[in-house]
């Protein structure tokens, strides 16, 4: 009888550490196992040396220090409130000697704020990603040659891939138990957690609905104007015409300011008042699909179901309170 190796996984904690992202990996991928009770992954967190500090309020030692990342099959990188990396695209000499010891070869992970350090360490350029959608145009304004989409729970690119905020780490824990040893074993792991081992939708239905200051210059103003008229035909002209720009210049602007097309943003802002309406109303599906300025039920089910994944009425389901 062949006796397998654990899958090792090296789990960085980044001081400041977001401390429940960090507890994910070890809870999730611990409770993968075989149906004898062996367990299939052995993981170990670890830090670039002395305690840290988790924004929960506590400090934790890790069991491991930075070699862990040279021994690891699988190196998931938690969020972190590490502010080079957020802010000025950069990593500290420490940071980046350790990630330089990974083998290459490994697969790379990240969880919410994670997703910050692998753009600093350029894992991500040209790629596609996903991080906290509360951070999304943060993540842009730093790492613009990022595929960002914060629509999704998490995004797997072969050997790199990345979760969006918090829970979403269970989620890509999952994927990996999943790509690794198969849906029984994930499902048996999600059991054990009590979790589900599938989420349907996306990031998209936790994204709350900012609006943009009317008193703003550029685009914003504009922005603002479609949201208050959502139900009515807005063509690409009149919303030129209402910032005063031409056509050309608006697009460009817009796309500077938002990362979208200003059809892409569109669509985007009307789905997302249509679920809001499913969350807060009993107007009927058709209904919601004309306040939405989506048309009809059917637009409104092949959008929810190609960008969130779930029909409106399984959305309502789960987000109706009561």
């Amino acid at each position: 009888m062949v006796v397998r190796r654990p899958h090792i996984v090296a789990v960085l904690a980044i001081d400041p550490v977001v401390g429940f992202d960090l507890t994910i990996p070890p809870t999730v991928l611990g409770a993968a196992t075989t149906a004898d009770g062996t367990k299939l992954y052995d993981t170990r967190v670890c830090g670039l040396g002395g305690p840290i500090k988790a924004g929960a309020g506590f400090t934790m030692i890790p069991d491991h220090g930075p070699e862990a990342l040279a021994e690891a099959d699988t190196v998931i990188i938690p969020g972190t409130y590490i502010a080079q990396p957020r802010h000025e695209g950069t990593l500290p000499d420490d940071l980046i000697a350790a990630l330089a010891t990974i083998r290459p070869g490994t697969r790379i992970a990240s969880i919410c704020t994670g997703a910050f350090v692998l753009g600093a360490a350029g894992y991500l350029d040209g790629r596609p990603a996903t991080t906290h959608w509360a951070r999304a145009e943060m993540f842009r304004a730093v790492y613009p040659d990022v595929k960002l989409d914060e629509d999704r729970l998490f995004i797997d690119d072969g050997d790199i891939l990345t979760s969006a905020g918090l829970a979403a780490g269970v989620d890509l824990c999952l994927h990996l138990i999943r790509r690794d040893f198969g849906s029984e074993v994930a499902n048996r792991a999600a059991r054990h957690c009590v979790v589900a081992p599938w989420r349907d939708g996306g990031q998209s239905q936790f994204i709350e609905r900012a609006v943009p200051d009317e008193g703003s210059e550029g685009t914003a103003p504009t922005r603002a104007w479609i949201l208050h008229r959502l139900a009515d035909e807005i063509s690409l002209p009149a919303m030129a015409a209402h910032s005063r720009m031409s056509v050309r210049t608006f697009s460009r602007r817009f796309k500077a300011e938002t990362g979208q097309s200003p059809g892409t943003w569109l669509l985007q802002q009307r789905v997302r008042h249509a679920c809001h309406l499913l969350e807060t109303t009993d107007l009927s599906v058709e209904r919601v699909a004309e306040e939405a300025g989506l048309g009809t039920a059917a637009s409104l089910r092949h959008h929810l179901r190609s960008g969130l994944g779930v029909s409106p009425l399984a959305y309502r389901k789960t987000f109706r309170a009561g």
